[in-house]
């Protein structure tokens, strides 16, 4: 019997790679491990939004809302600067940060975030966290907001 691997197969054995990594990302954003002691600081945390209210409180954390500027304007986090990562100059403007502070990121619904934690690890940031479910996520959880701001 001979097989042809085609790129069908290769899609799809890739799609499947993908699948488990997935699987094995929503089983680590269940952990209960306390968020100081988890080894995947490093790389990068996805979070309740109540362990990230938690991670914005201590002192140094820098909050940082991927979304547009219109969206930012519509209600964001106390003390959140806005980076919005669709902005051609993403990659520019955070070059110009510190790589050893610790940042918690967040958009609408958490994909643009995870992104910009992806993004801003390969680039050699160390400590990053991540808000699961994005702003619907904290207003679920009655976390507080302020209007305006750009």
């Amino acid at each position: 019997m001979h097989l042809h691997l085609t790129r069908s197969w290769s899609a799809r054995m890739a799609a499947g790679a993908m699948a488990v990594g997935a699987i094995t990302g929503v089983s680590a954003c269940s952990s209960s491990e306390p968020t100081g002691s988890s080894a995947s600081q490093a790389t990068g945390q996805h979070m309740t939004a109540s362990d990230f209210s938690t991670a914005i409180a201590k002192p140094g954390t820098i909050v940082l809302d991927v979304r547009t500027p219109a969206e930012y304007a519509s209600g964001h986090l106390p003390q959140a600067q806005n980076i919005d990562i669709e902005a051609a100059d993403f990659a520019t403007r955070i070059t110009t940060l510190d790589k050893n502070a610790t940042y918690a990121i967040y958009c609408r619904s958490g994909n643009r975030s995870g992104v910009a934690l992806e993004q801003m690890a390969g680039a050699g940031f160390t400590h990053l966290y991540d808000l699961a479910g994005g702003m619907g996520a904290w207003q679920g959880m009655g976390g507080p907001m302020v209007m305006g701001g750009s």
